[in-house]
């Protein structure tokens, strides 16, 4: 998806603590002592300066888009500030006891959204005027603002719907199909990205919404008319009501190549821990309140995602793929190329090298300790500053990250941009360090470009303090925005070009290369290019994790497939056909033929499937593997490899009754005489609704001694034929048996049933019955 641009303005205020003589004796423990002496301190607001800003009363009380202003962060798309309603997220960071500190949080008047022991974090909304209540509460380290993540976007009637992406040819999808008679039977797909049916971007409805995809079969749905196909998707959770529905687009593609897969939803745009607590939600039984997911696929990165080890999404991608799920995310869309063709998308140095010195405009800053900054030049001489072209009306996004592991950051690093001529324009300084600091080595620096002309800009890196960490800074530009850095080529030590981060780096996930529909001899020039290197163990709690023995270099890409391909409202119009392009759209074109290799083969292994499609993989052009991994993706010389007899297959569907009114009925009209003047026939008696009943039910309160409860319902209907659809909680009306047993999570639920008569009726007041699922 292209990158909302936001308005942008130099905030000139800092929210610097003074410097003490020394940081905590936590801190110091972790330095030597020379460099623990000369420590500057920042402890003070547990709140990073966004934060800090957002709570001072005259800020809070402005509009949303004066605060944003206000702060110099985008009002909208990546980076900006995640709000829901008028309050703003944030994640808290504690020492210890994070869950216990929920009810100093709600008196503090937050409402908790998600948590993590392992990483001993809350995220949670809250009012702005309300922040500064927040920072006193005890236990509390760092609480930072959770921004908005990247999303890496832009046969017959019964085979894929009115929209069908031209993936279906260009990954053999359609001779598999016919070869082996595979459609995904069998198999559940679970989709992650911003959200699934609740568009309201630019306060205009989309071109369809998730039922008239249903009714076009472009999505499964009991509204729809083709056999095999009328499961409904099963949504997790919708994602927010501001987001562009890119997951329905994702989930489109997915039916398009694999039309009897089962369907899954759950958003990634809450917080990094709500992302990876989906992931394993999508993968648990669907008796466990999951959706039972063989294969699994996103297209989101949030910027906190570490560079140099595992984090939480990563560590949740780990434990799914234990259990025998196929993983795939979208590889990113941050490659850039300079007008020599050079990849200038990201830099990496192998340590912090000391200038000594600083620009003026950074030099006398006080608070920032601003005589330590970077020295980018590789070879003899010195340079602090790294030169960017931005080009115009575009945001210029710099995520920066040292090498420290998470909860064991010692070392404090600054991101300042000045002009051509060396005017301060915009700076990013979080209290990274100590015990009162995030603990996330890293800094976060977006400026807009808002003249009609390419600007020049100049990077600084400032040591606040600690030690000489290896860093690196990846240009999130979504493929555009950039045309020049005063660095384009690796040089000495220093690296320039890979892209690929976060959970797409992991060795568990398949990351996913775009390839045009059009042209299966090029990977898209913004497809993310790699390697990745770790340096650390997996985020796995509060405590730090050691360095590897040896760095672990992780190739990546894994593989490539389609991007660009048509769908029924996504993303944009292209001679009056929408078009969906980017990684986003190429990871779920994988994921969809992975549901076909162990459609194929059940009990094949992740990790042999994850195999197949490599080592039938085609190659693309002269593409090197650090932009195509093993190639693009060969669905019929990937199910034709496998070892042995197809163990299973499914012919094509058939148009099949609804099992839900697409349309309101329309009138019988009175009898007529024919034109003889006889009386016409008589038309066939009007079929009468069928009323629905619940003959048993569980008593209003179910107690358990575990965390559900297995629980049984039997129905019945004045009309003997009748069959049923039920509905639990918030999910859709599915078919279901006149006894209905599965099992409940603790906590409220509500149950709607109704009948459907022999003649196609439904009962248009559904029977409901409440209930309560409680711990003995």
């Amino acid at each position: 998806m292209p990158i909302q641009k936001g308005r942008m303005q130099v905030p000139l205020c800092t929210n610097r603590p003074a410097r003490a003589l020394a940081l905590a004796a936590a801190l110091a423990l972790l330095l030597p002592a020379a460099v623990a002496a000369a420590q500057p301190d920042r402890a003070g607001s547990r709140l990073t300066p966004p934060l800090e800003a957002l709570a001072d009363p005259s800020v809070a009380a402005k509009t949303v888009t004066a605060q944003d202003e206000q702060l110099g962060i985008p009002s909208h798309g990546p980076g900006s500030l995640v709000r829901k309603g008028g309050k703003v997220l944030v994640t808290a960071r504690f020492e210890r006891g994070a869950l216990s500190a929920f009810p100093r949080l709600r008196s503090a008047g937050a409402q908790i959204l998600s948590a993590s022991r392992q990483t001993q974090t809350v995220t949670f909304s809250i009012e702005p005027a309300l922040l500064s209540a927040v920072s006193s509460v005890a236990g509390l380290r760092a609480a930072w603002p959770v921004r908005e993540p990247i999303v890496f976007g832009p046969a017959g009637p019964c085979e894929g719907g009115a929209a069908i992406s031209e993936g279906l040819t260009q990954l053999r999808v359609d001779d598999a199909r016919q070869a082996f008679e595979l459609r995904g039977a069998g198999t559940t797909v679970g989709v992650l990205s911003d959200s699934y049916d609740t568009d309201k971007l630019g306060g205009a409805a989309p071109a369809t919404d998730a039922s008239d995809d249903v009714l076009s079969g472009d999505l499964p749905g009991p509204a729809g008319s083709c056999s095999n196909q009328q499961l409904p998707v099963r949504v997790l959770d919708e994602g927010p009501s501001d987001q562009g529905d890119e997951g329905r687009a994702m989930l489109q593609i997915v039916h398009d190549l694999a039309p009897h897969a089962d369907l899954a939803f759950a958003t990634a745009f809450e917080s990094e821990e709500s992302f990876a607590q989906n992931i394993e939600r999508l993968a648990q039984p669907v008796s466990e309140g999951g959706a039972g997911a063989d294969v699994i696929v996103d297209d989101v990165a949030w910027f906190e995602e570490p560079f140099f080890q595992d984090g939480p999404v990563a560590v949740a991608i780990d434990n799914v793929s234990d259990q025998g799920v196929s993983y795939f995310s979208a590889a990113g869309n941050d490659n850039l190329l300079d007008s020599s063709g050079r990849e200038i998308g990201s830099w990496e140095a192998p340590s912090f090298r000391d200038s000594l010195g600083c620009p003026e405009a950074v030099a006398k800053l006080g608070g920032f300790n601003g005589s330590h900054c970077m020295d980018f030049n590789p070879g003899s001489a010195t340079d602090t500053t790294f030169g960017i072209s931005v080009k115009p009306k575009e945001v210029l996004t710099l995520d920066l990250q040292w090498a420290e592991p998470w909860n064991g950051v010692v070392t404090d690093l600054d991101a300042f941009l000045l002009s051509s001529g060396g005017q301060l324009l915009e700076r990013s300084a979080t209290n990274n360090a100590g015990p009162t600091g995030t603990q996330r080595p890293l800094e976060i620096l977006q400026w807009e470009n808002e003249s009609s002309s390419t600007k020049n800009v100049q990077l600084v890196v400032n040591r606040f303090s600690g030690l000489s960490p290896r860093l690196k800074f990846i240009l999130l530009q979504n493929g555009g925005g950039v045309s020049a850095v005063e660095y384009p080529q690796s040089s000495g030590e220093d690296v320039v070009g890979p892209t690929v981060f976060g959970h797409a780096g992991a060795e568990a996930a398949v990351a996913v290369a775009a390839v045009p529909f059009n042209n299966s001899g090029k990977v898209e020039s913004y497809s993310s290019r790699g390697p990745v290197t770790h340096l650390f163990g997996p985020v796995d709690g509060p405590a730090p994790a050691l360095p590897l023995g040896v760095p672990e270099m992780i190739p990546k890409p894994d593989l490539a497939a389609t991007d660009c391909g048509v769908t029924t409202f996504f993303a944009f119009l292209s001679s009056g056909t929408w078009r969906f392009c980017g990684t986003s759209a190429a990871a779920p074109h994988a994921a969809a033929v992975a549901a076909l290799v162990r459609q194929a083969k059940p009990s094949l292994p992740s990790q042999q499937v994850r195999s197949a499609l490599a080592n039938s993989a085609t190659p693309i052009g002269t593409s090197t593997a650090e932009a195509a991994g093993a190639g693009m993706i060969d669905a019929f010389a990937a199910i034709a490899g496998l070892p042995g007899p197809i163990e299973a297959g499914d012919g094509p569907s058939e148009p099949a009754q609804p099992l839900e009114n697409p349309t309101a009925a329309t009138a019988t009209p009175e009898p007529s005489q024919g034109p003889s003047g006889s009386p016409a026939p008589l038309p066939t008696p009007t079929p009468s609704t069928p009323s629905t009943s619940i003959l048993r039910h569980p008593p209003k309160l179910a107690r358990t001694a575990g965390r559900s409860a297995r629980l049984a319902f039997r129905f019945g209907s004045d009309q003997p034929d009748a069959t049923f659809l039920c509905k639990v909680d918030r999910a859709r009306f599915s078919a279901c048996a006149s006894r209905f047993v599965r099992r409940y999570a603790l906590g409220r639920h509500l149950l709607q049933v109704k009948a459907r008569g022999a003649a196609g009726l439904f009962d248009p007041t559904p029977e409901s019955f409440r209930f309560r699922v409680a711990a003995r």
